[in-house]
């Protein structure tokens, strides 16, 4: 059922319209489909970009819309709901584009910000390795200049998009400097020496292509590191600040799905004579799972809030996604609790919800690392 959204503006809430129309008549109606037979959404994206959608939060004068973060997230939210695979889809494209928009110099974001963001390209960010997920200190892909090139050499792991991508945001070191030996980089799909792995088989989010991308003597031009050299660590740090942000919406947004599938098999399942929505055991159950819908929501909200009146909010983002992801993989367990024998089975779709919960728990920082994000920040401030 449609979500009674908080929205800053009419302009807002047009868009929301907009978006909602698309997820029923282009997004939901595909998703089992696709997931069934682990195709890779690019028409969907391709709907959203031309649609405005892979922009949001970014200036008007580069290709955004220019939305402030609590709107874009709800509309994420949205998205995620018809068809989790391209709402993380469109969150790990607007966190590829984040460095650059962020911390490119005004020619770079001339370049090739109007691209990035414009609804026809589709980024990657490429910052996991085989032996480097959340401690990015160990990185060893390597990038070393060469005259008015740098040239990369190396491999990243779990990477979404991957050979899709017509973008990668990569980190590679530059340097032994521990704290400021890793730099950021925009390498086009097209590039000379990407390759790439076989997809991931995965329990979940199978429409969501997964692979390793081999960086073999990959040749850019030096004008596409963004920062200067050593900025990665805090670039790659900043864009998951609000990259989590994405993720924790997305999560509400499955879980809001799973809530819903689960309320209306209720209404229609009878048993002993009665709608099993009718007993208080049941009532009860999914009292908890909108409590925890709702929860998750606003602490999403609110960090995001922060985020757009520019203050900090690295705890509060790590709240969010340790909050909504959690959320997310109770929800949607309890709906098949809630359908019995029929949510294990996948003629409906609670057992998809609950295959594509648990990555939310794992990807954009493990949750264990969010608790510890989050003590850091508690400490920090006694």
């Amino acid at each position: 059922m449609p979500v009674d959204r908080l929205l800053p503006t009419d302009e807002s809430i047009d868009l929301l319209a907009l978006v909602r129309d698309l997820c029923e008549h282009e997004l939901a109606p595909y998703a089992a489909g696709a997931e069934e037979s682990e195709t890779f959404p690019r028409d969907a994206f391709r709907t959203l970009g031309k649609a405005g959608l892979l922009g949001l939060p970014y200036p008007e004068q580069f290709g955004g819309a220019e939305q402030p973060y609590e709107v874009y997230l709800q509309m994420l939210e949205e998205i995620a709901s018809a068809w989790m695979s391209v709402g993380v889809g469109v969150s790990v494209h607007t966190m590829t584009s984040y460095g650059l928009a962020t911390f490119g110099t005004d020619e770079q974001k001339a370049r090739l910000l109007p691209d990035m963001v414009g609804g026809e390209m589709l980024g990657a960010y490429a910052l996991s390795e085989p032996q480097a997920g959340s401690d990015i200190s160990s990185l060893t892909t390597r990038a070393v200049r060469d005259g008015d090139s740098y040239v990369l050499n190396g491999t990243k792991a779990w990477i979404s998009h991957g050979s899709h991508a017509d973008f990668y945001t990569t980190f590679a070191r530059t340097s032994e400097d521990p704290k400021h030996g890793i730099s950021a980089f925009h390498v086009p799909g097209s590039a000379e020496g990407l390759s790439f792995g076989a997809p991931e088989r995965k329990m979940g989010l199978t429409g969501s292509t997964t692979t390793l991308v081999n960086y073999d003597n990959v040749r850019i031009p030096a004008a596409n590191l963004i920062g200067a050299e050593g900025d990665g660590m805090r670039i790659a740090l900043s864009a998951l600040d609000s990259g989590r942000l994405g993720i924790a919406a997305c999560a509400i947004g499955l879980a809001q799905a799973a809530l819903d599938v689960a309320a209306s098999y209720a209404k229609e399942r009878q048993q002993f004579g009665h709608a099993i929505a009718d007993f208080q055991g049941m009532q009860f159950l999914l009292a908890d799972m909108a409590a925890a819908v709702e929860s998750g929501r606003a602490t999403y909200l609110h960090a995001a809030r922060r985020r757009d009146l520019g203050r900090t909010f690295t705890r509060d983002a790590a709240i969010a996604k340790l909050v909504c992801t959690d959320a997310a993989m109770k929800v949607t367990t309890d709906a098949v609790q809630v359908l019995g024998g029929y949510g294990y089975t996948r003629e409906f779709p609670a057992e998809r919800y609950m295959r594509e919960a648990k990555v939310t728990q794992i990807f954009e920082g493990t949750n264990q690392i969010q608790r510890l994000v989050i003590s850091r920040e508690v400490l920090r401030s006694v």
